[in-house]
């Protein structure tokens, strides 16, 4: 596997922390900021997209205001050999899973998930998951509270 350079400054990381506090933040309030000219900024974060350091924009949406309230992992055993990720990517094409993790120990993979109820996680189960080819065992964890969620990384100071 090659490792990527991404050469970034402290330029970079200070329009990475403004845009990870605030995604609707634009060019010339970063401009303003951080005291520089906002054709500057633009040509930053167009290198910062193109090298991969900034993925992807989104609104992060309270999974309770459109009936997602039942949170839950599972971990899930398969056939896969090492290496092999063909239950994950078959995993990755389920609307319901968030995230798919191909994971080291006795399990493969660690899917979070989101359902209206519990009724909606067994019919995920048994009607979605049970119908993905390589699937051996499955082990849930019904998320009672969730006391932190933040898909935000520590960028360096």
């Amino acid at each position: 596997m090659t490792k990527v350079e991404y050469n970034l400054d402290q330029v970079d990381y200070k329009i990475l922390r403004l845009m990870q506090d605030n995604g609707r933040i634009n060019n010339a309030d970063i401009a303003r900021e951080l005291g520089m000219a906002p054709s500057a900024i633009l040509e930053r974060v167009k290198k910062l997209e193109q090298k991969d350091v900034i993925l992807k924009y989104s609104a992060k949406i309270n999974p309770a205001a459109v009936d997602q309230k039942l949170l839950s992992f599972i971990f899930i055993k398969s056939n896969d050999i090492i290496g092999e990720q063909r239950v994950g990517l078959a995993l990755a094409e389920i609307p319901e899973v968030q995230e798919v993790h191909d994971i080291a120990g006795d399990d493969g993979y660690l899917i979070k998930v989101r359902t209206a109820d519990s009724t909606g996680l067994v019919d995920l189960m048994r009607n979605t998951l049970g119908k993905v080819e390589g699937i051996i065992s499955t082990r849930t964890t019904i998320v009672l509270q969730t006391v932190k969620e933040d898909q935000q990384v520590v960028i360096p100071e």
